[in-house]
């Protein structure tokens, strides 16, 4: 049927969705190539997972290793331009940072949202955990981290910060969800590490837990 049927103050479906499409370019902080940091795509080891994950790596242009490291993980369409964005700008903040593409397996974040949360719907869910967590050890021990490592996760991403809070215990130095997902009770007293816990005011079926 015609989008013109769901016309609403003279708007049709299709350009109400174009209007609420996110647009990055307009939200972006710390482009690529700003002289302030340094990045590149990187591949490392998930033996548990999907064997190798890509993702985006970024940290200062000045000052000198040692630096703390920040795993930032996107939410339920894979790597974004906006998650891109959040890695670069831990990076002009002073920081080691990764983002992951959960959706390496399947060939990566494919350009739009829409398609990459559909991608996102068949991989297993135990295996991109796997994927995440192999992630934050690779910052641990990378050579350029000082050894402690936090996690910063949006929606689903922040559903993954609370269960790396619940796996690594003290090997998580800090964690900051973004409206995710809960452990369970049980799980939650297994969480060593501080967390900076974010909710959306209209969001009950999270704010439930």
């Amino acid at each position: 049927c015609s989008s013109d049927l769901f016309a609403v103050g003279g708007m049709t479906a299709s350009t109400m969705f174009e209007a609420l499409r996110p647009h990055y370019e307009w939200a972006r902080h710390v482009p690529a190539g700003d002289p302030r940091i340094r990045d590149e795509y990187v591949t490392y080891d998930s033996p548990k997972g999907y064997g190798k994950v890509k993702g985006l790596m970024a940290w200062p242009s000045s000052g000198s290793a040692p630096f703390g490291t920040v795993l930032v993980i996107h939410e339920n369409r894979g790597l974004n331009p906006y998650v891109e964005d959040v890695v670069r700008r831990m990076a002009a903040a002073g920081f080691l940072a990764l983002g992951p593409d959960a959706l390496t397996s399947l060939g990566g974040y494919p350009g739009t949202d829409e398609e990459g949360q559909r991608m996102q719907s068949s991989p297993d869910g135990a295996k991109i955990f796997e994927d995440f967590l192999a992630g934050a050890y690779f910052l641990k021990s990378h050579r350029d981290a000082n050894g402690k490592v936090g996690a910063v996760g949006f929606c689903f991403g922040g559903g993954i910060v609370n269960r790396l809070a619940v796996a690594m215990g003290k090997d998580l130095a800090a964690g900051a969800p973004f409206y995710g997902a809960q452990p369970s009770a049980e799980d939650t007293a297994k969480i060593q590490a501080p967390l900076m816990i974010h909710y959306a005011g209209l969001d009950t079926r999270i704010n439930a837990g």
